[in-house]
């Protein structure tokens, strides 16, 4: 006996249904157990699902998605039906669900039998069986569901994507669409299920129009059409328009806030619905919740249109190009709110043909903050234009926003609010920097070969604290090849980070990523904010939010390569100033961050502090220390002097056991490859040099 035979001796079939393709192969049992002609065949997905009692496939697809997300088989009661309703007979399935063939796909092949069980007898109506419980269950679930899905949603768009893809228990509709009003006229928001030109005749269609979704904007009343001849028999003139989209039941629904009828939705369906009392409920529900997601999504949008105009009208473009240099820069605004902040930056060309780069963070994150920025951003390019040098324009700039922030709102005192700043001061044909800092984080620089140093520099108070404040300048060079970024705290501390692990976070991405400043400028977004920065957060508890501004310089023309490339810093350390040694001792630690031996750099870093020391006690002047490292990785050279205005030559001498000095040319000379004294004009410089080593070949 064949295998057939047996199984349609057991009332068993085969079928196999192929989701992707939309088509579903039975043997001959099978057809005659789904009601189809009873014959072996292929047949439409539609046409075999229709057979279903709604209910029960809205249960089945649920069971298939597990097995297949779980790769087990997948086991149901199916009631067929015949085209009124009434069940026929019940099957068991058990199928097993086939992986799809691409990666990511949704589509499944199910494979399995279809078997005859003995109840419910046939005959009895599909609304009076026992599974109206479990039918009850699964609409609860599905408004839970499409409840926090359409909450989710930010958009107009994402709210109607969310809406087409909500699949309702037992009689999903395959078109939607969403009417609103636009004075006297119905337009279409969105659809689906439609091809594109599809809503022609309806978009900008009169109120005045027999047709469903006009009469429901104009009474707040739904209505439903269960069948052609219903729709035909109630709106005749805009029935043509319909017919031919081949669907047997419609529903249009008001969508209400707060009283007033923003809109319509259509839900059409191309089997027939009853739209009995628990149908209507559900669609009801869905249309209000569906109307509260689009109000939020239009503020939304609204919230954000205005946003984006505030940013486009504060946020200078960056004008010409610098002639010898390039220039890049970011604005990123904080999540939350209108997202407009504080921060901005500024490229101002200054009356004696040099460039002005400025970045600064007024204190707050709303719309007061963002209107100080663009006052106090105006001052300091008009102080600015009247060639006024840094620290002058940083101090008006201080005046002037002391005098803003005694202002008042709604009759109370606002309260004084302060601004960080950065002013630096470019000379395009030198590359010499001039260099003032209110509160600010201090910039970086990288070097031709990719080291990234923070360069200490000389600051004041924040704007704003101090009417008669000073803001002392820094001056460097920077060098063919070299870049310097200037950024806010947002960049550095978003992310739970203070300014020390910002900056381990930044450093790689700096050093990574020279050739191109604007793909620099995204990599460093892309660090704070993209999808990397949740694996790279801070010590501190929670994700703190900011705006970030970054600018960013370079100073073009030929550079050598990047692996042989010199690396400089200098520092010039004041009388006045004695913890400068400490930034000293940073930044040649900075400078080797890659020193083959770690004992090279100690070494180093002690003879530094020992010679900025004794010009700092033994003379009257500042100490200026360069460091420069040349050569190849691995066999590098590194060059430390410090130069003071004294004419008095160091001598070597014996310290005893209980000395307090007398020391620093012992350790030099015990430290140091090579190490001198070299008389200048005006004072002198002493030197010491350090040649690279592998840990293997340390003594």
């Amino acid at each position: 006996m064949r295998t057939e035979d047996v199984l349609a001796a057991t009332a068993t079939g085969l079928w196999h249904w192929d989701n992707g393709a939309g088509t579903v192969t039975l043997d001959a049992e099978a057809a005659r157990l789904l009601e189809m002609p009873a014959a072996a065949g292929v047949f439409r997905e539609s046409a075999v699902r229709s057979r279903f009692h709604p209910v029960d496939w809205n249960e089945i697809n649920a069971v298939v998605n597990l097995a297949v997300a779980e790769g087990t088989l997948a086991e149901a009661r199916l009631r067929i039906v015949d085209e009124n309703g009434r069940v026929l007979r019940t099957v068991r399935s058990r199928s097993k669900p086939l992986p799809p063939e691409e990666p990511g796909s949704r589509a499944y092949v199910l494979v399995g039998t279809l078997q005859e069980v003995a109840e419910p007898q046939p005959g009895t109506a599909g609304a009076h069986t026992p599974i109206t419980g479990d039918w009850r269950r699964s609409r609860e679930a599905f408004l839970l569901d499409a409840g926090r899905a359409l909450a989710e949603a930010r958009s107009t768009e994402e709210v109607l994507r969310v809406a087409a893809s909500l699949s309702m228990p037992g009689f999903s509709p395959d078109g939607l669409a969403v009417f609103g009003i636009a004075g006297e006229r119905l337009t279409i928001i969105g659809h689906h299920g439609h091809s594109t030109g599809d809503e022609g005749p309806f978009n900008d269609m009169s109120l005045e129009t027999d047709y469903p979704a006009a009469e429901v904007v104009r009474t707040g009343r739904a209505i439903y059409l269960p069948s052609p001849e219903e729709y035909s028999r109630r709106y005749p003139v805009t029935w043509p328009l319909a017919s031919h989209f081949g669907r047997r039941s419609w529903a249009f629904l008001p969508l209400i806030v707060a009283g007033r009828t923003m809109g319509a939705w259509l839900a059409g369906f191309r089997h027939p619905v009853s739209f009995s009392p628990d149908e209507r409920s559900v669609l009801t529900t869905v249309a209000r919740m569906l109307a509260q997601a689009l109000t939020r999504a239009g503020v939304a949008e609204t919230e954000r249109e205005l946003s984006l105009g505030l940013q486009r009208s504060m946020m200078p473009s960056l004008g010409p190009d610098i002639p010898g240099m390039t220039v890049a820069a970011r604005y990123i605004p904080t999540g939350g709110g209108l997202q407009v902040g504080g921060d901005w930056y500024d490229m101002i060309p200054l009356p004696n043909g040099r460039i002005a780069l400025v970045i600064g963070d007024v204190q707050g994150h709303d719309v007061r903050a963002a209107g100080l920025m663009g006052q106090l951003r105006i001052a300091l390019r008009a102080y600015a234009a009247e060639g006024h040098r840094p620290d002058a324009v940083l101090s008006r700039a201080s005046r002037f926003l002391s005098g803003l922030t005694d202002a008042y709102e709604d009759g109370e005192e606002t309260g004084p609010r302060f601004a960080t700043c950065l002013y630096v001061e470019a000379d395009p044909e030198t590359g010499v920097l001039d260099i003032a800092r209110a509160g600010h984080p201090d910039p970086v620089v990288m070097t031709a070969d990719g080291t990234a140093l923070i360069r200490r520099t000389e600051g004041g108070l924040p704007l704003g604290i101090e009417v008669d404040a000073d803001y002392p300048t820094t001056r460097l060079t920077l060098e063919a090849g070299e870049t310097i970024m200037l950024c806010t705290d947002g960049l550095i501390e978003t992310g739970g980070h203070d300014m020390a692990t910002g900056w381990v976070r930044l450093r790689p991405v700096l050093e990574q990523h020279t050739a191109d400043l604007e793909k620099l400028a995204d990599a460093l977004v892309q660090a704070v904010h993209g999808p990397t920065s949740h694996y790279t957060t801070g010590p501190l508890a929670d994700r703190r939010e900011d705006d970030i501004a970054v600018l960013l310089l370079r100073r073009d023309g030929g550079t050598p390569p990047r692996e042989t490339a010199p690396r400089r810093t200098a520092l010039t350390i004041a009388q006045a100033e004695p913890a400068r040694i400490a930034a000293a001792r940073q930044q040649l630690r900075e400078l080797l961050h890659d020193w083959a031996d770690p004992e090279q750099v100690d070494a180093a870093v002690l003879m530094i502090s020992e010679m900025a020391t004794n010009v700092l006690v033994h003379t009257d002047g500042d100490a200026l220390m360069v460091a420069q490292a040349t050569g190849e990785h691995g066999e590098r050279r590194l060059r430390v002097e410090v130069a003071d205005g004294s004419d008095e030559l160091p001598h070597k001498r014996q310290p005893g056991e209980m000395a307090s000095s007398g020391r620093g040319l012992v350790l030099m000379e015990m430290l140091a490859d090579a190490w001198g004294v070299d008389p200048r004009g005006a004072g002198k410089s002493i030197w010491f040099e350090l040649y690279e080593s592998g840990p293997d070949e340390v003594d």
